[in-house]
């Protein structure tokens, strides 16, 4: 009897099971069905959103050769690569959420948005320096007081300009050392540009004995310095006594020259040099040691000790 009551009971539960599975198939295919017929009334829109997509890739790839050749000889080659691929990403962007519109997923992009905010504002504040260095680099190649090939000093340093990239400032100094700088360094700092300029203003300091004939020293330095040196417009060489030194009366020169890098500032003065040298010397002017006289106030006596042998 129990067991034709449990045979029952088994049979009960298996018919229940069978039910519940025939009712989960069923959710099963119905929401296949929902999710197939959606597919097929999105279907025309996927469509768009895929053309939309393809569209703006290409118009990504002409829209970053368009700037790169907009800015052609304007700035630095990886301004300009940032530029471009910048815009390009912007054009994609604005494809994907117009093909997201499309396919009605306005939440969707909403969310994207909202996350798109709070992540940048998390990167920004981590990545804080090396972002000033790529902002510092943008506006550094956009300066026309500085570019590849200047003769600057900076920080210290002094060289030319090898390459502005986006992050770094990179020197050549006359030992052929290089120097990589933080754009960010150069931005806060004075920067002193020799090649703004083609002519720079020489400084020569010399001396002549206390003997010599001042006027006529001051005006041979005038003529020789003006005859090695063209001075151009209001240019014009200045000379001007400035002390009485220990063993000469000193003066310096001032004169103009071609000079936009360090060297050729460092050749007109050399030139200056041989040149008053030679001057000095055809007119019998001296220019003086230094000299220290020595005197004392007592009588110094020297005995000669001879020795003898014991």
């Amino acid at each position: 009897m129990k067991s034709l009551q449990q045979a029952a009971q088994t049979a009960q539960n298996a018919e229940k099971k069978a039910a519940e599975l025939q009712d989960g198939s069923t959710l099963i295919l119905e929401q296949l069905a929902n999710w197939y017929n959606s597919f097929i009334k999105l279907l025309p829109n996927l469509g768009v959103a895929l053309v939309v997509l393809i569209i703006a890739y290409f118009i990504s790839k002409y829209v970053d050769k368009g700037v790169r050749r907009l800015m052609a000889n304007k700035t630095q080659a990886s301004v300009k690569r940032l530029a471009g691929k910048a815009v390009a990403t912007i054009v994609v962007l604005g494809g994907i959420f117009i093909a997201m519109s499309v396919l009605q997923l306005n939440d969707a992009v909403q969310g994207i948005i909202a996350g798109a905010g709070i992540s940048g504002l998390v990167i920004g504040l981590a990545l804080q320096g090396s972002l000033a260095n790529i902002i510092s680099g943008v506006v550094l190649s956009f300066r026309s007081q500085v570019k590849v090939g200047d003769w600057i000093e900076t920080s210290d340093y002094a060289g030319h300009v090898m390459e502005i990239q986006l992050d770094k400032f990179m020197l050549k100094e006359a030992d052929n050392n290089i120097v990589i700088i933080p754009n960010k360094t150069i931005i806060d700092n004075p920067l002193k540009n020799w090649s703004l300029t083609p002519r720079s203003r020489i400084i020569l300091d010399c001396g002549v004995g206390y003997e010599s004939d001042l006027e006529m020293v001051k005006q041979l330095s005038i003529d020789t310095i003006g005859g090695m040196f063209e001075q151009q417009g209001d240019e014009e060489v200045e000379f001007f006594y400035n002390e009485f030194g220990d063993s000469s009366i000193n003066f310096m020169i001032r004169f103009w020259a071609d000079a936009t890098k360090a060297k050729q500032k460092h050749q007109a003065l050399s030139d200056a040099v041989i040149g008053l040298k030679k001057a000095f010397d055809a007119k019998n002017v001296n220019i003086p040691f230094p000299i220290r006289t020595l005197e004392f106030n007592n009588n110094l006596q020297m005995k000669n000790i001879t020795g003898s042998q014991n």
